[in-house]
């Protein structure tokens, strides 16, 4: 059985429809990305698994349960770390902890040793009686995992785990991820704007306009593409633009100062192209696809600006409910 099961799953804000009809599974032990651009319907979706949020169609399951029908069971197998930070900074580490013990009915001889486990193992052990208002955004991210685990979840649920962390701190947590999927088998459904974090995943689903339009490993997405990723210093970005288009009707485009362009083989074409454009090349540069790549391709390089100042408002109402 999955660990999550999601069909023909659609939500409408009023007229807008965040998610259209999307379909997919995750299985035990698996770590799943989601990607998509700002409004794609990413947030909407990891609501509606939460119990959150009411699907307006469409069923999800969490390990067996409907999230509209069982939401008490489905809460009771998933531990959930939001984008936006809910500790209480008002208290300590370890009380943060108590309380979400009391919350979802850990046995009481049971508490103080799962508190210490999970504090030990995210590095906070010696901060335990610190002010959550003290500490460094990553110390709170790392908190926030705790927290989630001590009921044991079958299922963590991260919505931008690392979002607007540094580098090294990004790099900690993921070692924390990692190793509870490898010694306790459990299932990660994670949002993330780093394509590096997604790296770690075992699949990924990219959505768009509240669809899915792909649903690969890594491996595979980045072999779609079949392209390599060309880089040009030149004299004069303007020109070389236009030849790349006149000449041979390549879609070329200026980033950060230089030509860019998607060529496939490019080890053996690239050469005769350059020597025919007008130009003064000063730099040439080659990579295989990454999957920022394969996500700019499927969805865009423009940034979008979603007018659904409505649909924030409905979302901001979701992330201060209370889960009942």
């Amino acid at each position: 059985m999955p660990v999550i099961e999601v069909k023909n799953l659609v939500h409408d804000y009023g007229s807008f429809r965040a998610v259209n009809g999307i379909s997919f599974s995750i299985e035990e032990g698996e770590i799943f990305g989601f990607l998509g651009p700002n409004g794609a319907g990413k947030s909407t979706t990891i609501n509606i698994l939460c119990t959150l949020l009411r699907p307006t169609s469409g069923e999800a399951r969490i390990v067996g349960y409907d999230v509209t029908a069982e939401p008490a069971e489905v809460r009771q197998n998933i531990g959930i770390i939001f984008q936006d930070p809910s500790l209480d900074d008002r208290l300590t580490a370890e009380e943060n902890l108590v309380f979400h013990t009391m919350l979802y009915h850990v046995p009481r001889s049971e508490r103080q040793a799962r508190i210490d486990s999970v504090l030990e193992m995210v590095g906070l052990r010696d901060n335990r009686n610190q002010l959550v208002k003290t500490f460094s955004g990553g110390m709170k991210r790392r908190l926030e995992i705790a927290r989630g685990l001590l009921h044991r979840p079958r299922l963590l649920i991260l919505d931008e785990p690392t979002l607007g962390l540094d580098p090294q701190t990004r790099n900690t947590i993921w070692k924390y991820l990692l190793f509870l999927r490898d010694r306790y088998g459990m299932t990660i459904f994670m949002t993330t704007h780093y394509m590096e974090e997604a790296e770690n995943c075992h699949r990924i689903a990219i959505i768009d306009h509240g669809e899915i339009i792909a649903l690969d490993t890594p491996s595979v997405l980045k072999q779609g593409i079949g392209s390599e990723r060309v880089t040009l210093v030149t004299a004069d970005n303007r020109r070389a633009l236009a030849g790349l288009s006149q000449k041979f009707n390549i879609e070329a485009w200026e980033l950060d100062g230089s030509v860019v362009f998607d060529m496939p083989e490019a080890e053996n074409t690239l050469a005769g192209v350059l020597t025919s454009l007008d130009v003064d090349i000063k730099k040439v540069s080659l990579r295989s696809p990454t999957l920022e790549d394969v996500f700019l391709e499927l969805t865009g390089r423009g940034i979008r600006d979603y007018s659904v100042s409505d649909v924030e408002r409905m979302r901001g109402k979701v992330r201060r409910r209370r889960m009942r």
